[in-house]
């Protein structure tokens, strides 16, 4: 009988390590053939047999399709990974299947029969294909012609191997965390301001790297290409074509690399030392915490060298989660907006939140920004550093360090206890005793048929009952009455972040609709105080055929953007046919009421308008998760706030495309306004943002002129495309005369302005208008690029 055991042990020991012997040397896998969960024959590895390709598992009973490291050996799961097919959707870990079928295409099979994931490559003509894994790292699919029908290195996750190339179409995302590797939060990508940047996405979304206050010249990049394309090769040198070039701290030697985002939100390249170890060899980000998105919000980041990064709440707030610093911090008393309390500041030096500013003051006193922050009930605080005021609506991306400028005042309830500073050191964060798995299980129950018939009936008088008591509840919950407009029901609330108004409110709010402050083709727009005594702007939407949950989809995106030179989205009504937006009051209205009566827009001013609202569309083009194309950039759509800062207005509910939608972009109609609209309209060419860009440039040439494109001041016969071209002639006649530029620009300025004006900046705001007003689209510059022009002309004036 021991003879007999012996044998039968022999005999699987055999059978083990031949099976292992196949896994470890499967070079192709071939056209109707399979790598199975479960199967020792379920491994592709390179040739040289530094990378591996399989079924790599994530967590309980969950795998993903994965290329990682095997050379020097390692153990799964502790195996570095540079790429996954379905991240975001692992598979079933027992029954699942890679399959390159007999059409050519290779499917990842769920256990039960789903496709997860596909390279799309199928073609009846296809004869014969193989899939292979190159000692690059790169998962090639080929014909049998030696042709690439798909490879992994045009679908990069969280990595960038030697030689693949980052393109404008192959971002890199973060994992969630070391341990969960669906996508996170951070993404490496070229914007279309020809940049490398990388984005933090989380409730709000920001650029963190190059740093934003800095132009591109400045950060040491150049915006003026078009190939978007960067790679690390062999030996640890990275090029960009926006001139972003490193050299790795080993430079030269010709050792495995990776250029990875990682999921703390740096940039890092790692070197394989001897051993097999990885080592840091670069980094984008010296200090962690620059990276935004890292604390959450109400809190601080703070950085110790040999400590590392630690989170502190700012006073008067406490954790929202001990376990996970992200969530950040909530206050200890309630909203300024909800009662009357009165408040004290609290100072806490060396210490920032960036962005998410009301406005910019310069030249203010202390006391002069203290009193900005007491009138706005939603002001949280405020930044004060050379005599320089922001208050802060949020606070957002906050950091501590002693070489922070400033300090931060932040406005708390008075009380009889002061409020303690918080210790500025490290703190730990607290581990939970247990690890928390992620919920990706496939459960697969061993049971009779009739346990199994017996379950399904109770589930199914279960699912009866809940559908009755739900039906109920809906009946119940629908025909009460609303109590006040902050009633949001549950799938709603997910979706927006501010208050939701009932009709009956906002016509109580309006006096009937009585007030009209504005009108554009959207709708009309009314002054109104709300309950709580606040003097808002309610635009009513004309009627159209949206439904609620398209519009809350789009009023979800929109109330999310937050820039100083956009218009804030307090709320909104969708109640039956209603269509409401509540926005900030504007004290001094419009552009063009301005430029009417232009005594009180003189030159100085009209130039932090044009810088304004080339910010705020810069903004919507280039720094959103989605694209927001205005499609109506005119002077009624940029609004003057009691310091006449501008702020683009109307731009919830033009287009907003995600970024890889761009250049498919279709339109059911032609958008905008007589005298401002693009060739590409007119002509039905393909539209882009730059549609805004012209209309911002025929604006920048009314603001110096005083003269409407449309024939306000001037009658211009003929069709849209004849007067603006016109128009536009006009200047580019009087600018290229030849004469020194006080007579061209003596002959075209405003005469209704008073006041001397600085010839240099007129001189720009024409240069920069025509370039923006060019019949081709691909040389108008993008509004980033505007940006950049004109805060030059600033600097040279510094």
């Amino acid at each position: 009988m021991n003879a007999i055991r012996s044998s039968h042990l022999f005999l699987a020991l055999s059978l083990f390590l031949s099976f292992s012997f196949t896994s470890s040397t499967r070079l192709t896998l071939h056209q109707g053939s399979s790598l199975s969960i479960g199967n020792a024959d379920n491994v592709l590895t390179s040739n040289d047999g530094a990378f591996s390709a399989g079924f790599f598992p994530i967590g309980p009973n969950a795998d993903c399709f994965t290329i990682w490291f095997s050379k020097p050996s390692c153990s799964i799961p502790n195996c570095t990974t540079v790429w996954m097919a379905n991240r975001d959707e692992p598979v079933n870990g027992r029954f699942s299947k890679l399959s390159l079928r007999e059409n050519g295409d290779l499917e990842l099979i769920d256990a039960g029969g789903t496709v997860v994931w596909s390279t799309d490559t199928g073609s009846s003509s296809r004869s014969s294909t193989n899939l292979q894994l190159l000692n690059t790292g790169n998962l090639v699919l080929r014909d049998d012609k030696h042709a690439t029908l798909w490879q992994s290195f045009d679908s990069p996750t969280d990595t960038l191997l030697p030689e693949q190339k980052l393109t404008s179409n192959t971002p890199l995302v973060s994992s969630r965390s070391k341990s969960n590797f669906s996508s996170g939060y951070y993404k490496l990508y070229f914007d279309n301001d020809n940049l490398l940047h990388l984005l933090f996405s989380g409730q709000t979304t920001s650029v963190y790297w190059p740093n934003p206050w800095l132009n591109s010249w400045q950060a040491g990049r150049s915006s003026y290409n078009d190939s978007r394309v960067a790679m690390l090769d062999h030996y640890g040198n990275f090029i960009s074509s926006d001139n972003l070039t490193f050299l790795t701290a080993d430079y030269g030697a010709k050792i495995q690399r990776r250029l990875t985002v990682d999921p703390d939100g740096n940039l890092r390249v790692y070197s394989q030392a001897d051993g097999g170890k990885w080592m840091v060899s670069w980094q984008a980000k010296s200090d962690p915490c620059t990276v935004h998105g890292i604390c959450g919000p109400n809190s601080l980041c703070t950085y110790h060298p040999s400590e590392g990064r630690s989170c502190i709440c700012a006073p008067g707030y406490e954790w929202e989660n001990l376990y996970d610093w992200t969530k950040g911090c909530k206050p200890k008393f309630n909203s300024f907006c909800d009662s009357k309390v009165e408040t004290e500041f609290v100072e806490l030096p060396h210490s920032d939140f960036y962005g998410y500013d009301k406005g910019f003051f310069p030249g203010y006193t202390l006391e002069m920004c203290k009193k900005i922050c007491l009138d706005l009930c939603d002001c949280l605080g405020f930044q004060y550093k050379f005599s320089n005021c922001y208050p802060k609506l949020l606070l957002l991306n906050g950091h501590y360090a002693p070489r922070v400028n400033g300090s931060i005042h932040f406005k708390l309830p008075k009380l009889n206890v002061s409020y303690d500073i918080p210790k500025i050191e490290h703190a730990t964060l607290q581990c939970t005793a247990k690890e928390i798995m992620l919920p990706r299980t496939y459960l697969k129950r061993q049971e009779s048929a009739a346990v199994k018939i017996l379950l399904t009936f109770a589930w199914a008088i279960a699912g009866v009952e809940a559908i009755v008591v739900l039906m109920v509840w809906c009946f119940l919950y629908r025909t009460r009455p609303e109590k006040g407009g902050a009633h949001i029901d549950g799938y709603h609330a997910g979706l927006t972040g501010f208050q939701r108004f009932t009709y009956d409110e906002l016509k109580k709010a309006t006096r009937n609709f009585s007030e009209e402050i504005g009108r554009g083709s959207g709708g009309v727009v009314y002054k109104a105080v709300l309950s709580d005594c606040r003097v808002t702007a309610v635009k009513r939407l004309n009627e159209a055929n949206q439904g609620e949950n398209e519009f809350l989809a789009e009023v979800s995106t929109i109330g999310n953007l937050h820039h100083m030179n956009l218009i804030d989205m307090w709320g909104y009504c969708a109640e039956g046919k209603h269509r409401l937006l509540i926005y900030e009051f504007m004290e001094h209205g419009s552009l063009a009421e301005n430029l009417s009566s232009p005594t009180e827009l003189d030159w100085p001013r009209r130039f932090e308008i044009a810088v304004g609202s080339a910010r705020g569309l810069a903004y919507l083009h280039e720094e959103c998760l989605e694209w927001v194309l205005h499609c109506d950039v005119k002077p009624q759509n940029i609004l003057l706030d009691s310091t006449y800062q501008a702020k683009v207005a109307d731009f919830g509910f033009s287009k907003i495309l995600k970024r890889e939608g761009l250049k498919n972009s279709s339109f059911s109609k032609i958008r905008g306004t007589r005298g401002y609209m693009a060739p590409e309209w007119i002509y039905n060419f393909p539209i882009t943002s730059k549609v805004d860009v012209y209309s911002y440039g025929i604006v920048l040439l009314e603001m110096v002129t005083g003269r409407s494109p449309s024939g306000e001041h001037e009658k211009i016969e003929g069709s849209d495309a004849q007067e603006i071209k016109k128009f536009t002639s006009w200047v580019r006649e009087k600018k290229g005369l030849g004469v020194p530029a006080h007579t061209w620009i003596e002959e075209i300025v405003d005469p209704r302005v008073r006041g001397e004006y600085d010839i240099k900046k007129i001189e720009i705001l024409v240069a920069v208008a025509l370039k923006c007003v060019e019949e081709d689209r691909d040389a108008r510059p993008t509004m980033r690029q505007v940006v950049e022009m004109l805060l030059c002309c600033e600097d040279e004036d510094v």
